[in-house]
């Protein structure tokens, strides 16, 4: 890609933005790019085929299938035997949640800005084994954070596990997970479980930089097929038992964790994901944020520029604080009414709601009405400044109206 980042050449890689329809509903899921859709048709047509025999078709698409394992562990730098592909991040924690070893008197932390995905799992585990929650939560109403002095003020030699958000899909706001490992990790036994889904389509993921235990995110958010992927480092893979059965080996996180192979078209067509980035990929996650950044920088000047509207976030548009998931309320407006109120006038698509971050929105931010939720609008990088510039005018209209 060019110096300055070329958003045309960008969007010609996803036919769904060849439409009327504007996509700014993102961080629930991104366009797919031609490349993925045209592996999985000619996976479909013609090496469709259970995997492992010794025939020719059979053995290319098991090949495919080990080349994508490879491929995908090495986008968030880590080993093929470190990664589990299933069908959701939901499902992913789940089973680690049933599969990690715990015992009587564990104590689990679990973040006030987490997608339920990575609270709920580690709720039924812990009424079902007997094991103390402790809940992270946040002080600023308006700009809740994983704050690292509250996260310590919880931690003891009884932690056995921490959860928390990479960034909060409700507020967009970065956290500093290498500095919340390197806390957790002054604990013998605790260990760190990142929820990395609203943050992995915005920024470059080494898991390795990060410190962390395990890392989930969504590649049907990263422009590829509806999976998601779970990783774990080797070093605490004997602390996750096998859920497969018993005469299956247990040398990887997928053989203990996926009860039966995950979807096989899908998988392959993650290479086409990832050649996506192009050869010098940390050049083209760079020009993605700084083009986002501008992105994000229009509609948070509109929102903070109007007294009416209250942004649940961090109000800055720079880069490095957060990424472009942008979230709102309305002084007077139901948050579904304004959502409707715009596409009655336009192709804008996004949502209102609480994005399945329910306990942030009514424990911490005190929302009265959590189901209406707040207005959250989210960009990628094939969104343009023309887009975002035309959504601030109608948004404008609709709020002279309301």
């Amino acid at each position: 890609m060019a110096p300055t980042f070329d958003v045309a050449a960008a969007r010609a890689q996803f036919p769904a933005l060849q439409q009327e329809q504007v996509f700014m509903d993102n961080a629930g899921g991104s366009q797919v790019l031609r490349s993925v859709a045209d592996s999985i048709r000619s996976y479909l047509l013609n090496t469709n085929v259970q995997l492992g025999a010794t025939y020719k078709v059979s053995q290319a698409s098991t090949t495919a299938y080990a080349e994508a394992y490879k491929v995908a562990a090495g986008f968030i730098n880590a080993r093929p035997e470190e990664i589990s592909i299933g069908v959701s991040t939901t499902q992913l924690l789940h089973n680690l949640s049933t599969a990690l070893k715990l015992q009587a008197g564990d104590e689990l932390i679990l973040s006030k800005l987490n997608h339920e995905a990575n609270t709920a799992p580690w709720v039924r585990v812990a009424e079902r084994l007997g094991l103390t929650i402790k809940w992270w939560t946040a002080l600023d109403p308006k700009n809740p954070v994983c704050d690292e002095a509250q996260l310590n003020a919880l931690l003891s030699n009884k932690t056995r596990l921490v959860t928390c958000p990479h960034a909060s899909n409700i507020t967009g706001t970065i956290s500093p997970i290498r500095e919340i490992a390197d806390a957790v990790h002054a604990y013998p036994r605790a260990l760190l479980c990142v929820d990395g889904v609203a943050f992995a389509p915005h920024r470059q993921v080494d898991v390795q930089a990060l410190g962390v235990d395990f890392y989930a995110f969504s590649w049907y958010k990263v422009y590829g097929p509806h999976l998601a992927q779970l990783y774990a480092s080797q070093r605490i893979h004997d602390q996750v038992q096998s859920l497969a059965h018993f005469f299956k080996p247990t040398n990887t996180l997928d053989l203990k964790l996926n009860l039966a192979s995950a979807n096989y078209e899908l998988i392959q067509s993650i290479p086409a994901v990832v050649e996506y980035f192009g050869a010098e990929p940390d050049k083209t996650w760079s020009e993605m944020a700084a083009h986002e950044e501008r992105l994000q920088e229009i509609l948070l000047d509109f929102l903070t520029a109007n007294d009416r509207i209250a942004i649940i976030g961090e109000p800055s548009s720079i880069k490095d604080l957060r990424v472009p998931v942008i979230s709102f309320t309305v002084r007077g407006v139901g948050s579904q009414q304004l959502v409707e109120a715009v596409e009655s006038r336009s192709a804008y698509g996004f949502r209102s709601g609480h994005m399945y971050s329910h306990r942030l929105l009514a424990e911490v931010c005190g929302l009265a009405d959590v189901e209406d939720g707040v207005v959250r609008v989210s960009f990628l990088h094939y969104n343009t400044e023309a887009e975002v510039e035309g959504l601030v005018k109608v948004l404008g209209e609709v709020l002279d109206s309301l």
